[in-house]
């Protein structure tokens, strides 16, 4: 199984950053990879658009609003992996409320690409993500 992991601080606090990602269909409110989320399920499921019209579909794991994260499974999608399971975290700095920390993280089983193919294409994924939030939250 490959994995890959992306931190990224940004300048908001953990409650402000954790409002805007927190919600399980809120990415198309600061990832522009994603145009279009429909809740399904009671919103453990989450139907998503991307630009080119492809559609991505994610079931709901685990949600912590306390701890402020999130886990999901890719359950239909355009990426060469099967397996994926992500999670999305908001940590605190130690004395900084000013700021905080964003973990991007998953891990997949590459299908039809090599394991060096599927982690550059999350690694970029969810750094290109984390660089939006980041230019959402400086605006």
């Amino acid at each position: 199984m490959a994995s890959t992991s992306v931190s990224r601080t940004v300048p908001a606090s953990p409650d402000k950053v954790w409002s805007l990602i927190g919600g399980f269909d809120a990415l198309p409110d600061w990832l522009p990879y994603i145009h279009e989320s429909t809740a399904l399920e009671g919103g453990r499921v989450r139907r998503l658009q991307n630009p080119e019209g492809e559609i991505i579909i994610e079931r709901l794991l685990d949600f912590n609003e306390a701890e402020r994260h999130y886990t999901y499974a890719i359950l239909q999608a355009p990426f060469p992996v099967s397996g994926y399971v992500s999670t999305l975290r908001v940590h605190t700095i130690p004395g900084r409320d000013d700021i905080a920390e964003v973990q991007w993280s998953g891990r997949f089983n590459p299908v039809d690409a090599t394991e060096s193919e599927v982690v550059d294409l999350f690694t970029g994924i969810y750094r290109d993500g984390l660089d939006a939030l980041h230019a959402a939250l400086s605006a």
